[in-house]
């Protein structure tokens, strides 16, 4: 059975989305999972990884279950790196656990599962021509990510509202407030919304993809 990697642009494991995985894989699956910004401390994260003005951002989470925001640009090349270690082990397939672009990942040998390529086509097939509203952790990210978005027959909406908590709206404020724009399905466009964010927006009334459960479930069929 070949090994299945992940890697999360955060410091692993990830304890809200393993159990996500854990739920459709096989028990006896070998898994590997690495992280990002593993072994750094906050101080190392800030000189390597720190948001660049005007720049496209990710948000992620740290071991000690806090959040930090990382510049994109600079987090897709370590990225790169981690995916050569993760495939020099004997990974046959590694999953991105995050849903944001990136330009220029790649494996030698190894199936790359990126949710950014997979998401958008997905979705669009799932909800055809509904209005779609999407919920991102970052205000920023919906200008920045919103390219991926060109299979949906017609523009999404957007709200922003963070999995990690802080300051700004509530992820059943964000639904809401979609819903009330027009939105006829919600998706949760982070790895790190889990099923009690699910069952927060679906209080609004309407159908919630949740990115993480549907990429784990796709993922299942070919390990």
């Amino acid at each position: 059975m070949s090994k299945l990697g992940t890697l999360t642009i955060g410091q692993a494991p990830r304890a809200d989305i393993t159990p996500i995985l854990d739920a459709v894989l096989d028990a006896g699956l070998p898994r590997r999972h690495a992280g990002v910004l593993d072994g750094l401390s906050r101080d190392e994260i800030a000189r390597d990884f720190a948001a660049e003005p005007g720049q496209p951002v990710l948000i992620t989470k740290l071991l000690d279950g806090s959040a930090v925001v990382i510049d994109r640009a600079r987090t897709e090349k370590a990225a790169q790196r981690k995916l050569a270690m993760l495939e020099a082990e004997g990974c046959g397939t590694i999953l991105m656990l995050c849903t944001g672009h990136f330009e220029s990942l790649r494996t030698d040998k190894a199936r790359l599962v990126e949710p950014d390529r997979i998401l958008p086509p997905a979705v669009a097939a799932l909800i055809q021509g509904a209005q779609l509203g999407i919920v991102v952790p970052l205000a920023e990210q919906i200008s920045s990510e919103a390219g991926k978005w060109g299979p949906l027959r017609r523009p999404p909406i957007y709200a922003a509202a963070s999995p990690y908590g802080g300051e700004g709206a509530s992820v059943a404020e964000a639904a809401r407030e979609l819903a009330g724009r027009g939105a006829e399905i919600l998706l949760m466009d982070c790895m790190g919304f889990v099923e009690w964010h699910r069952r927060e927006a679906a209080a609004a009334g309407l159908p919630v993809i949740l990115s993480n459960s549907l990429i784990a479930k796709l993922v299942s069929e070919i390990v």
